[in-house]
């Protein structure tokens, strides 16, 4: 497996990366070279007879953007360093499979996206791969385990009493290892992991499905919260190149109590909050990671544009008036097309117990903007559609991009007629402050993109973004341009 390439970070000189490889246990690691260095790795962990082997190196950084090259032992690839002053080419992928996929029968058209994701990067080259969630679906975990499978065919009460055991514990990791090894493998999508530094982070299904969305003697039971040790040890290794507490420089807390993280690159401020590792069915984020999600934002304030990776939009449709209607659940609960969407009624922003916590953090990102004029542009995939929508109060927009999935199939034409339907008004999110989803680009009013997806998006050095949805089947690109910065005296001031 790998190289794996992720990014550590954009200065003046430097560009700083990690590259992460498996080899048999045993096997000497090359060395990598650039044509500066040469560096040796770490042993970062090691299962099921592979050693993970992790390197730290630096790529220059000069005034034009440039194709820099890093070799380990024979092998060598093209990066695309941006200009020390300059923007940044990113492209955004999420939802990376399919509930229940086994690696030995998946579906040969499953990484067509990937494919046409290698053709544009060989066309113009990217600097940053941002993956927005469930990069693995490890939903086929309670199958795969025996210890699991058969803990599920416990009663209720039985289940949330019973121990993990060291037996879970193991084969419970080595499902994750063995899934991770397999995935960044597969040839379309190891050869773009290797060439364009990415940031990752994790969803519901990088866990299993409708993680953190169930009642609290569920999620705090021994066997749920030991499945979460092992997916979270796994994810740090495969996602991060990092130990899960002891995290580079960038997160939010080095030893891993959320997973948050913000980098500056150029013009360009990413900051990317972790959504699952401390949420609860009343819950988001925990009361650390907010606070360093302020201050770390308000670190950005040099920027010309911030993205804002939420794994879940911030604007969507209003699922909440189904919630608590037990006519409704029941109906989500039965139907084949829809019932694998019922735990989303409690997983969105805009969820009845999470509204709250919404309107904070959509009152901090429009605080920010007031103050700096910096712009702010939330990510998002998860829905497994693509869709653009917004945050507006006073003279601040908040822009919300979504795009899934890269592999993922939209959902069945009702749920996609159903928020078509619950998407059409201005809907007030706090006092002040309204949300609204727009009509796709190039779709008439139609508000979802109902193909596999992925996002471009091309941020120039004064700030403006151009945003490209390239779908499934559709010659060209859904375009969308949003302006940079403006920074008029009253905000400046404000």
């Amino acid at each position: 497996m790998g190289p794996v390439l992720y990014f550590r970070g954009l200065g003046r000189d430097h560009l700083q990366l990690a590259a992460l490889t498996a080899l048999p246990d045993g096997e000497h690691p090359p060395i990598l070279t650039t044509d500066a260095a040469e560096v040796m790795p770490t042993c970062l962990a090691s299962r099921l007879g592979q050693s993970l082997w992790r390197y730290d190196f630096a790529l220059p950084v000069g005034e034009r953007a440039a194709a820099q090259t890093y070799a380990i032992g024979e092998r060598s690839w093209r990066v695309h360093v941006p200009a020390r002053a300059g923007g940044m080419r990113v492209a955004f992928t999420a939802c990376n499979g399919v509930p229940f996929e086994e690696e030995d029968d998946r579906d040969p058209h499953r990484n067509e996206r990937w494919r046409h994701l290698a053709v544009e990067h060989e066309r113009n080259g990217f600097n940053l791969l941002l993956q927005g969630g469930d990069q693995l679906y490890a939903d086929t975990i309670w199958p795969s385990v025996p210890s699991l499978d058969a803990w599920q065919r416990l009663t209720l009460e039985e289940r949330i009493a019973a121990p993990f055991t060291a037996e879970m514990r193991e084969t419970t990791l080595d499902y994750y290892f063995d899934r991770y090894l397999g995935l960044w493998s597969q040839e379309e999508l190891a050869p773009l992991l290797a060439s364009i530094p990415s940031l990752m982070m994790w969803d519901d299904h990088d866990i299993f499905d409708g993680w953190g969305s169930y009642e609290a003697d569920e999620q705090l039971c021994p066997v749920y919260q030991g499945i979460f040790a092992a997916a979270r040890a796994t994810f740090a290794w495969f996602q991060f190149a990092a130990a899960p507490d002891d995290l580079p420089e960038g997160f939010g807390d080095p030893e891993g109590e959320h997973f948050g993280f913000a980098y500056r690159a150029g013009s360009v401020g990413v900051i990317v909050p972790d959504l699952r590792s401390q949420r609860a069915i009343d819950r988001i984020m925990g009361e650390d990671a907010k606070a360093w999600f302020a201050e770390a934002l308000d670190r950005l304030a040099p920027c010309r544009h911030v993205l804002f990776l939420s794994t879940v939009p911030l604007v969507y449709g209003d699922l909440a008036m189904f919630e608590g209607v037990a006519g409704i659940e029941r109906l989500f609960a039965k139907l084949a097309a829809i019932s694998r969407y019922q735990d989303d009624l409690r997983d969105q922003w805009r969820a009845l117990a999470h509204r709250a916590e919404w309107a904070d953090m959509a009152r901090t990102l429009v605080g920010f903007t007031e103050r700096t004029g910096v712009p702010v542009t939330v990510v998002s995939g998860e829905i497994h559609l693509g869709a653009v929508g917004s945050i507006d109060a006073g003279d601040v927009r908040v822009h919300q991009l979504t795009s899934s999935g890269v592999v993922s199939p939209p959902p069945p034409s009702p749920v996609s007629l159903l928020l078509e339907f619950l998407s059409r008004k201005v809907r007030e999110g706090a006092p002040g402050i309204s949300l609204s989803c727009h009509g796709f680009p190039g779709l008439g009013r139609r508000r979802y993109l109902r193909k596999r997806n992925w996002l471009e998006l091309d941020l120039d050095a004064e700030g403006a973004v151009a945003a490209a949805w390239h779908a499934e089947d559709v010659a060209t690109p859904y375009r969308l341009n949003l302006a940079g910065p403006e920074r008029s005296s009253s905000k400046a001031a404000a």
